[in-house]
């Protein structure tokens, strides 16, 4: 099998993804584009995974503290890479899953607390099918009525979190209300950012908290230098946004932006037409003049996109918005203002690395020629046909778990399911126009650079590109020039 699978890769396919290249799901040109905006957290300051292990046991104490939640809980550690983003908690069952572009749960995926729920088990809660419908599904901004998806990376603390606490109970055998659980540990995580102890830990080691600074600098640097104007627009305050940028771009960071906006609380300043801006003095205390020009150099809080608007002019796709979360900071922006959209997806850095193994394009050629030989020769009714057919079945299962673990071992690829596009991935690809492990990713290409999506044929198309017809062949630019960052 490995002797036929290697030759059915093309020579280096394995070599050609780049986690510091930028993947575009729409044409964009950027010689278009006038104006660059950013988020902060995530966007601008990238963070160290610590903070994760931070959160999470701050949160712990809070549910043991203020919601008198049992001690032996504090035996759980914060567990890394049990969680993914993208997954969806069914609240009422207590259930953490992964759910596919199609709304179909993957199977294999499924936890009740640090356990994995049978797959029999699983169609027995869902009344026979793996299909989550569309009314329970989260809504708009991931928050259903009875589903909720973790879009934001934040947020793996708060899953791990609901995990753990999930395990506790039913590992103690102690009746519990899932519904309870689970607003309990959002508001113990919602408290480590209210508190403000997310932002005293980082202000007080950004050397260990805070990654790659200098790296945002040569962007922001590259962009004004080639007459770019740049604001910022963040949920985070100005004293946390200020010692952070000073620590990365340096004392004069608000030279570089046109526009500074802080605690905007996104995405209701994307919708609101009501709430006003408000000016902030040196010291982040609020003044009471009416605004009536967004000025350099100041300091705004609150406002609407819709006077931002107004007041700069900065409309369509002139303007690109570089954003991590796809809903709080993407979605409304490209689906009604126009503008262009650029996600950050740090996981890109880890999952390109498996993409491109050897291990991973044998496996992935393998199971894609089974699948073949499954649909074409599935019509063979005979006894030893038959059998054959149970053998490739069997097989193709097994090729499918190794490829989920070689991501991830309860949940696999933030991107894909088993064939499918993840649910993550198809909002990704509708809140983006472009996307990248980070900000960085930008200072390899010319701001003139137009970013073409691969022409992916449809079902019903043959495969006529020859980047298509090879399992792992990715088109990359500049592909040997490139071939020396990171």
């Amino acid at each position: 099998m490995d002797i036929l699978c290697n030759r059915l890769i093309p020579p280096g396919a394995c070599n050609l993804l780049n986690s510091s290249t930028i993947y575009a799901n729409n044409e964009v040109s950027l010689a278009e584009v006038d104006i660059y905006g950013f988020d902060y957290d995530y966007t601008l300051a990238l963070y160290s995974n610590t903070l994760n292990t931070m959160i999470y046991n701050t949160a712990r104490t809070f549910l043991t503290e203020h919601f008198k939640y049992p001690e032996a809980i504090h035996k759980y550690d914060y567990i890394p890479n049990f969680a993914a983003r993208g997954l969806h908690y069914d609240i009422q069952k207590g259930l953490l899953m992964k759910i596919d572009a199609f709304h179909y749960i993957q199977p294999g995926t499924v936890y009740r607390g640090l356990s994995p729920v049978p797959d029999d088990e699983v169609l027995q809660l869902y009344g026979g099918t793996h299909h989550v419908p569309l009314q329970q599904d989260s809504g708009f901004y991931g928050k259903g009525p009875k589903v909720k998806q973790f879009m934001d990376i934040f947020s793996l603390p708060e899953m791990t979190l609901l995990a753990v606490a999930n395990d506790f109970f039913i590992s103690n055998d102690i009746e519990y209300d899932p519904v309870h659980l689970y607003k309990d540990v959002s508001d113990a995580v919602s408290m480590v950012h209210i508190k403000g102890c997310m932002y005293k830990w980082i202000m007080e080691d950004m050397e260990k908290l805070i990654l790659r600074g200098e790296e945002t600098y040569a962007v922001l640097h590259q962009l004004v230098s080639q007459g770019k104007k740049l604001f910022l627009i963040t949920n985070s305050p100005f004293n946390f946004v200020d010692k952070g940028m000073k620590f990365m771009v340096g004392k004069n960071w608000r030279d570089f932006f046109d526009v500074v906006i802080v605690q905007a609380d996104k995405p209701h300043f994307f919708t609101d037409c009501v709430k006003p801006f408000r000016r902030l003095d040196e010291n982040g205390d609020l003044l009471w003049e009416k605004i009536n020009s967004l000025e350099k150099g100041h300091i705004y809080k609150q406002g609407n996109l819709f006077e931002f608007l107004r007041l700069t002019g900065w409309r369509g796709s002139r303007v690109l918005y570089f954003g991590d979360h796809l809903y709080s900071d993407l979605a409304d922006l490209m689906l009604r203002h126009g503008w262009r959209t650029a996600a950050i997806v740090p996981e890109l850095e880890q999952e390109t690395k498996v993409v491109s193994t050897e291990q991973y394009a044998l496996t992935l050629t393998w199971l894609q020629a089974l699948t073949g030989l499954l649909e074409r020769l599935q019509m063979h009714r005979d006894t030893e046909s038959k059998q054959v057919l149970q053998e490739w079945l069997k097989e193709r299962e097994e090729l499918r778990l190794m490829t989920k673990n070689l991501f991830n071992p309860q949940f696999g690829s933030i991107f894909r399911t088993c064939h499918n596009p993840t649910y993550f991935s198809r909002r990704l690809c509708r809140f983006s126009d472009i996307y990248m492990a980070s900000l960085s990713c930008l200072l390899n290409y010319d701001l003139s650079y137009t970013f073409y999506p691969r022409r992916t044929p449809l079902q019903h198309e043959a495969p006529l590109w020859m980047d298509q017809l090879c399992t792992g062949c990715m088109k990359t630019p500049f592909l040997e020039e490139m071939s020396h960052i990171r």
